[in-house]
């Protein structure tokens, strides 16, 4: 009948608003693991630069970041310098080489990324005769720039915050603790709203 019918409804409805923590967990553990970066992956990502750039999230991540500052041409002259190593043919270097060197390295470049008159000479100078290594005075001097300055600008921006400590549901994290698997323990909340 439509009153049973009614009844039902309404008790799967207060069934699924309840707070069954325990499952709703589980699911949520079951998406992230396969939507999700591990949060082992994601802390490593703090111990250098290095990591968290050669991991494509990570890198995506620090892009974003990176974007956010005004800053992203120093991450793409990075990754620029990294794919022209890969080079294989000798007759690429030069026009790869001088189409880096336009976006990001000369005066009137479109990306220009600060480097001293030094070291932006010596790249101009090894434009003459471009090899593999041409640009690795410069990309080392960018790599450093963005380790000292973005790189710890990133760990403290939600950027990184929000991927090494997800928020649950109603959660903060000054009321969660970790517990020995990673995964975070919000019971302080989940607790008091099942009361």
């Amino acid at each position: 009948s439509a009153k049973d019918m009614k009844h039902r409804l309404g008790f799967l409805l207060q069934k699924s608003d309840s707070c069954d923590y325990s499952s709703s967990q589980g699911k949520k553990e079951k998406l992230s693991s396969s939507q999700r970066l591990s949060q082992e992956e994601v802390r490593k990502w703090a111990e250098s630069l290095e990591n968290l750039i050669h991991h494509d999230r990570g890198l995506a991540a620090f892009r974003a970041f990176l974007k956010s500052e005004y800053s992203e041409e120093n991450i793409e002259f990075w990754v620029s310098c990294e794919e022209y190593k890969k080079t294989k043919s000798p007759a690429k270097l030069s026009p790869k080489a001088r189409k880096i060197y336009d976006e990001f390295i000369s005066v009137q470049a479109t990306k220009e990324v600060n480097l001293d008159s030094c070291t932006r000479e010596k790249t101009s100078h090894n434009m003459l005769e471009p090899t593999l290594s041409c640009f690795d005075e410069a990309q080392r001097k960018i790599f450093t720039l963005m380790e000292k300055d973005s790189y710890r600008r990133f760990l403290k921006s939600p950027y990184y915050l929000d991927l090494v400590s997800p928020p649950g549901a109603g959660c903060r994290p000054e009321n969660c603790k970790r517990n020995h698997t990673h995964s975070l323990d919000c019971n302080s909340n989940i607790i008091s709203q099942c009361a």
